[in-house]
């Protein structure tokens, strides 16, 4: 409903951040798309021919052990797919956290995000990255956005730019990632921290 799109001026107020890779979206209270409401987006790519990125918090029910058994070694608990987004749902992105002292130029099937974050070649054999991962995270499908689309939404206060952290990828169950990353954030955005998805369950 319109009287709730406040967040043109809490999120513009902020210094901001640019949409690069390994950085995250957060999706503005009063999010207008509600496929998007209350989510948290790593960014994979961005270029002039696109932004592709995965949501974070949504997990399916659906367990990497029928999916993708081999990696299930590597993956992160809880154990199961996440929905990255509306495109492609049936194809798979793995996204790790690396070990410490990990010399990703030594490694072509990591893509250097952010910190210790990359995007794992899941074409890989899992064995062949033995000690190399804290863990992976697998995601069925994608978000993206056409050339200009993320910065419009960006400047319409839609979307809040953060940097990620390896652990905001790999949360544990029960993890409020939204309100957990909204929480370290610049004030007024930790105020915002339990904004619900739905205005209505306020």
């Amino acid at each position: 409903m319109a009287e709730f799109f406040y967040a043109d001026r809490l999120f513009t107020a902020l210094e901001r951040e640019e949409p690069a890779p390994g950085m995250l979206m957060l999706a503005a209270p009063g999010m207008l798309s509600d496929e998007f409401a209350r989510t948290v987006v790593l960014i994979i790519e961005h270029n002039l021919e696109h932004t592709l990125g995965v949501v974070l918090n949504r997990r399916s029910e659906v367990a990497v052990a029928n999916a993708l058994p081999e990696w299930l070694d590597y993956v992160a608990k809880p154990q199961a797919l996440y929905l990255g987004g509306p495109v492609s749902p049936q194809a798979a992105i793995g996204v790790g956290v690396t070990t410490a002292g990990t010399v990703l130029e030594d490694h072509p099937e990591f893509t250097r995000l952010a910190n210790r974050l990359v995007h794992v070649d899941l074409r890989t054999d899992p064995a062949m990255l033995d000690g190399l991962l804290e863990g992976v995270r697998i995601f069925a499908g994608y978000a993206e956005w056409v050339p200009g689309q993320l910065n419009e939404e960006v400047e319409r206060g839609d979307w809040y730019i953060a940097p990620a952290l390896p652990s905001d990828v790999i949360a544990p169950a029960g993890t409020d990632l939204y309100s957990d990353i909204m929480r370290r954030q610049p004030m007024p955005l930790p105020l915002f921290s339990t904004f619900p998805a739905d205005i209505d369950d306020n």
